[in-house]
């Protein structure tokens, strides 16, 4: 008897395990710990971003607390530029993962321009509901970020900084020895916005400056001066030539020839007008 319901119980285990394979395609005691491990990465993956969230927060203070009047000096020509305030400028600044690049650029003989885009951006918005594959909905967004302006598309304004000289960027030197500006390449049309930033800006500023030419004394009546603003303008109107090429603005002008042809009656009228 005690050998038949040994028997008997190893035949319901083997039944049960089966049914939880036929079922689930693993066996019954498999199952539970799987759900049980979800459970927890679900808890680790919450735990994580509560510690990112942390340290970005911390981060941010770090660099906050590093800001002078160089930094102030950039955040007011881009609040002024780009017509967003100085408090929304020096967030997204101290929030940018290339913050280093400014300290590199105040630096002596540090980099020669800093660069800065604002355009629409692909973000997803953390509160997106989820679609049935499990991704969220991503929606364009005007976006100021720094940029190295070789590893993203050019799709809008770029507000850039540029060094007259290897000195450091002092809070004293700033303004003297850093330059802004700005090129606006909405759609994509950088040729357009190159166009119009040497034609409108860059030569009226240049043909303005009848003495502040450095070495030259002359200024604007200095033969080379005069040939430099030359090769200018004439670069301006290849750029434009080309740019309207490009854009197939050449157009033909439709003729109505029916007036030609109602009047023509035999082949003999045909062979006079051809």
């Amino acid at each position: 008897t005690e050998s038949k319901s040994r028997r008997h119980g190893e035949n319901l285990t083997t039944r049960s395990t089966e049914l939880g394979s036929a079922v689930t395609g693993s066996s019954l005691t498999t199952v539970l710990p799987a759900s049980s491990t979800v459970k927890k990465s679900i808890v680790l993956s919450s735990e994580s971003q509560k510690v990112l969230a942390k340290q970005a927060k911390v981060t941010k203070e770090e660099r906050r607390a590093q800001i002078d009047g160089r930094h102030r000096y950039l955040i007011s020509r881009l609040a002024d530029g780009i017509d967003l305030s100085e408090q929304q400028v020096e967030e997204i600044i101290v929030s940018d993962d290339k913050f280093q690049l400014i300290e590199q650029f105040f630096a002596p003989s540090g980099l020669k321009k800093l660069l800065f885009f604002y355009q629409d951006v692909l973000q997803q918005k953390s509160n997106a509901s989820l679609r049935p594959d499990g991704s969220t909905k991503s929606l364009p967004q005007k976006k100021l970020f720094i940029t190295m302006g070789s590893t993203e598309d050019f799709t809008g304004t770029c507000a850039f900084f540029l060094r007259t000289s290897d000195e450091v960027i002092t809070t004293s030197n700033v303004s003297q020895e850093v330059n802004f500006g700005m090129f606006d390449c909405t759609n994509g049309d950088i040729l357009q916005g190159l166009e119009f930033f040497l034609s409108q800006i860059m030569i009226p500023a240049l043909k303005s400056q009848e003495q502040n030419w450095g070495a030259v004394k002359e200024g604007l009546k200095n033969s080379q001066i005069q040939e430099f603003l030359y090769a200018v303008d004439k670069f301006v109107s290849t750029l434009s030539s080309s740019r309207q090429n490009i854009e197939d603005k050449i157009q033909l002008t439709r003729v109505d020839i029916d007036i030609y042809v109602r009047n023509l009656q035999n082949p003999s009228d045909y062979i006079t007008a051809g």
